[in-house]
């Protein structure tokens, strides 16, 4: 009898271990993003528009033609927007084509690049903001200028390995951030 149990528990041992075997797929953590709330740029600079409240401004390095250049920081996720200001004399084509430069520079790493027009004819803001898919080194970037006088440029870095699947939830947080301050955006 024991012999017969042993016989038909092998047998099923060995049937079942012919499947595949699927491992669980890799997890990452979970990440906790904050309530949105903003605030409003210091008046020293040329321009104003709402920022988080969960980030802050940080002053670059100034030389005599970067004097409005800023960071915006955002700590817990890791990450910077870097905003360059250029005031404009005659020589928009030169800072649009920059900008585009930039962004295609990318395309090495990039899945697709799509460009979205931001418009405001009552305040005189018009932009493009550009949302770069993949791994690349800048998932975002964009620009915001008045095309007479003003232009301001920003990209997206995380101080981390570009991997879109873990930076995905964070992106898009920061992404919703990026459009707000484009929404707000005015010229002094």
């Amino acid at each position: 009898m024991q012999k017969i149990i042993l016989v038909i528990l092998l047998g099923i041992f060995f049937t079942n271990c012919n499947r595949d075997y699927t491992p669980k797929p890799r997890g990452y953590f979970r990440i906790d993003l904050p309530e949105k709330q903003y605030k409003t740029t210091p008046d020293q600079l040329p321009y104003k528009f709402e920022y988080p409240k969960y980030s802050y401004l940080q002053q670059r390095p100034n030389s005599p033609n970067q004097q409005y250049w800023i960071n915006i920081v955002f700590p817990a996720q890791k990450a910077k927007v870097h905003l360059s200001y250029k005031a404009l004399d005659n020589n928009i084509n030169e800072y649009l084509n920059d900008a585009r430069n930039f962004v295609y520079k990318h395309t090495i790493k990039a899945d697709a690049i799509t460009e979205t027009p931001y418009i405001n004819n009552d305040i005189q803001v018009y932009g493009l903001l550009y949302e770069i898919k993949g791994d690349a080194a800048s998932n975002t970037q964009f620009y915001v200028t008045d095309s007479t006088k003003h232009f301001l440029r920003g990209a997206l870095y995380f101080n981390a390995v570009p991997n879109k699947d873990s930076l995905a939830p964070v992106l898009d947080f920061i992404n919703e951030d990026i459009l707000h301050l484009m929404e707000t955006f005015e010229w002094k």
